[in-house]
């Protein structure tokens, strides 16, 4: 047997080029671990005198607006917490510091807005509004596009997105004095589609308007960041009041669309949203609640937090995949009409083959 001969050179080639790729490899595992190390750094920076800065939270009077609220008061902020209901306000007076201060408020009503605008100017004097959490929103009605009216969408409409406007645009100039924070509670839903009604159009407006107040803000100092939690267990997600509306659109509809949907439908409907909520839905709204105070008080907030398992592993990798992916997904969830054209269409070609 004949062995090839190898050159002393080739042996040394061999042997540096070995060398250089383990050290290629090193440099970019400790580029990547110097980088992470860096960014966590950075994130863990917090501003200073929590106890001279005002926040401004809609939505208190329960859930992640109510927590939030307590949790910045703990920690030595100015919290005004508005708050859509009298029981609202004394409940969340009686869970916090005598320096947290509470009005009631509606964000569908602009004198209501001005009317707290005036309140946290003499509150907040010449230092300004240090943040502004929009917090406040409704989900109902929700459910299947053909049940709804007109008037449907515009009830969460003027309260998940104009609203917010309104409320952002009237308290600008107090945020602009501080250099403020503006923490805008979007979705996941409003990444992805999942079902009809405003919610999903009100939260992809949420990110939209904030994209470009952020764009528009940075010039003055003003950071904005987007709140887009996963599912929670909230007064948003009460699978008894979002029943009870269905129940309503449903009833209302022509005999004629229940037809084309079936007896069945609505029932299916209902089991299947209630498994998928039960599946879904986290207990621990600290997730959502941590997030908005890492964009109060770190010196460099985030432009976007996606509280929950399920909008970091499910939702928001989904919104990136190609449409038909998310459409096969949102339709594995949910029961099919009777009227089923498309299922007719395919066995109409399969029996003409």
């Amino acid at each position: 047997m004949v062995f090839p001969l190898v050159s002393e050179e080739n042996i040394l080639l061999d042997f540096f080029q070995a060398i250089l790729s383990h050290l290629a490899l090193s440099c970019v595992l400790i580029s990547v671990t110097a980088i992470a190390i860096a960014w966590f750094i950075r994130d863990s920076i917090k501003v200073e005198d929590f106890d001279k800065k005002h926040v401004f939270i809609t939505g208190c009077d329960s859930g992640f607006g109510n927590l939030v609220a307590r949790q910045l008061d703990q920690k030595g902020f100015h919290v005004i917490g508005a708050c859509l209901t009298e029981k609202g306000e004394s409940e969340l007076k009686a869970a916090a510091s005598p320096r947290l201060k509470t009005v009631l408020f509606n964000v569908t009503d602009s004198r209501s807005i001005e009317s707290a605008v005036e309140f946290v100017r003499a509150e907040v004097g010449e230092r300004g509004l240090w943040g502004l959490i929009n917090n406040a929103g409704r989900s109902t009605p929700i459910g299947p596009t053909e049940w709804m009216q007109l008037e449907d969408f515009k009830k969460v409409l003027d309260v998940n997105l104009i609203g917010l406007i309104d409320v952002t645009l009237k308290f600008l100039p107090l945020l602009k004095k501080a250099q403020g924070r503006v923490v805008n509670v979007a979705s996941i839903l409003g990444r992805l589609a999942l079902n009809g009604g405003g919610y999903c159009l009100s939260k992809y407006g949420v990110e939209a308007f904030s994209d470009s107040l952020r764009r528009d803000m940075q010039h003055f100092g003003v950071k904005v960041s987007i709140i887009e939690p996963g599912f929670f267990k909230t007064g948003v997600t009460r699978l008894d009041l979002i029943e009870a509306d269905l129940q309503r659109l449903w009833n209302r509809l022509p005999e004629e669309v229940k037809h084309s949907y079936g007896p069945k439908f609505f029932d299916e409907y209902v089991k299947a949203q209630d498994f998928s909520m039960g599946l879904l839905c986290s207990s621990d709204i600290s997730k959502v609640t941590s997030c908005m105070q890492h964009a109060l008080t770190a010196r460099h907030p985030r432009t976007r937090y996606s509280p929950g398992w399920d909008a970091k592993l499910i939702w928001i990798p989904l919104s990136y995949l190609p449409a038909f992916i998310a459409d096969f997904t949102v339709a594995v969830l949910l029961p099919v009409p009777k009227d089923d054209r498309k299922s007719h269409a395919n066995q109409v070609g399969v029996a003409n083959t």
